[in-house]
């Protein structure tokens, strides 16, 4: 699934806030668990600590404090929104959706909401849906959320993925502005690696031994990761007649150092161009674009003009890109609101 932003309607981001745990777990807390250590999770990962919540945090404990700080920046209230969409896999339970407890606690009361599970490529998917909804003219304003709290389901005696993982969520609010944003959007998915990278017994299916826990072939989705970073990246660019020399700030799924070094090197991308925040927030599935993101803005990098490339690979196995303008930033988003 490819294309191209038509004429027409242009959509951008005009909001963005991010929030993670206060609990920071370094690695060598985690040998306490697993026969690890700072050198080797380091070496093989590029991470060096990560945030994890507390007992009694949730999915939207940490949402909804981000989704307040993109409203506010987009100067909007709650009751202004019409869509909601929340990419998560952990939601506070499996009905009612984290994204209707959040519309009603945001006051959102008219919009539509939902959540939707595509693993870490959730945010990319979420973005997708919402500038589709808004180009359709069946929404004006809609915020994006992009979290996961994966510490819930992880097995804490599994060394090959309790190292990798942490909590943390972002959001963005889209709307109509008077300058193109989004140019294009990449989307796919290979159910046929599903197994690579999953949690069985989580929903309908009856398994005889069913599991609690993430269950991952480290090997097979590094070799399926390396190669649709790059694959989806280029085709993206392609659709809309870019190339990666165009490309201002990319922003790839934030799963392992290794990955991401792997893509800009095949990609070309000089690393100043790189967002990496993997090493102080692990990888934090749905919220890990929009982490980035943040980072990005706090290093100065999202600039209005700025081309944006943004790429995300998880479980289904899926994947997905978006291109964009970067069309304002906190100092001017008031004055073109106004």
């Amino acid at each position: 699934m490819i294309g191209a932003a038509g004429d027409g309607v242009s959509i951008s981001i005009t909001g963005l806030g991010c929030r993670v745990p206060d609990r920071v777990v370094p690695n060598d807390e985690l040998s306490q668990y697993v026969d690890t250590s700072d050198e080797w999770i380091l070496e093989r990962t590029g991470i060096r600590e990560r945030r994890m919540a507390a007992p009694e945090e949730a999915l939207s404990d940490l949402a909804l404090p981000a989704a307040r700080d993109a409203l506010a920046e987009a100067e909007l209230e709650g009751k202004d929104v019409d869509l909601l969409v929340v990419a998560t896999v952990t939601p506070d339970m499996s009905f009612p959706s984290t994204a209707a407890i959040m519309a009603d606690t945001l006051g959102a009361y008219g919009a539509g909401a939902y959540d939707l599970s595509a693993g870490c490529t959730g945010f990319m998917y979420a973005l997708a849906q919402a500038y589709a909804t808004l180009a359709g003219g069946l929404a004006r304003k809609a915020l994006v959320v992009g979290g996961d709290v994966l510490s819930r389901i992880l097995d804490w005696s599994d060394r090959s993925t309790l190292v990798l993982f942490g909590d943390g969520a972002g959001a963005v609010v889209l709307e109509t502005v008077p300058e193109r944003g989004f140019l294009g959007f990449e989307l796919g998915a290979d159910g046929a690696g599903g197994q690579n990278l999953w949690l069985p017994g989580s929903g309908s299916r009856l398994f005889d031994d069913p599991e609690s826990h993430v269950k991952m072939n480290g090997r097979e989705v590094f070799k399926f990761a390396t190669r649709v970073l790059v694959q989806s990246g280029q085709a993206v660019l392609e659709r809309c007649g870019l190339t990666i020399g165009d490309v201002d700030v990319y922003v790839p799924h934030q799963a392992n150092v290794r990955i991401i070094d792997h893509a800009t090197k095949k990609l070309g991308i000089p690393s100043e161009r790189v967002v990496i925040n993997v090493d102080r927030y692990g990888n934090t599935s749905s919220g890990s674009i929009p982490l980035a993101l943040g980072e990005a803005r706090e290093r100065g990098l999202l600039r209005p003009g700025s081309l944006v490339l943004m790429t995300g690979m998880g479980a289904g196995l899926t994947w997905g890109s978006a291109l964009m303008r970067w069309t304002h930033d906190g100092a001017v988003i008031a004055e073109a609101a106004a």
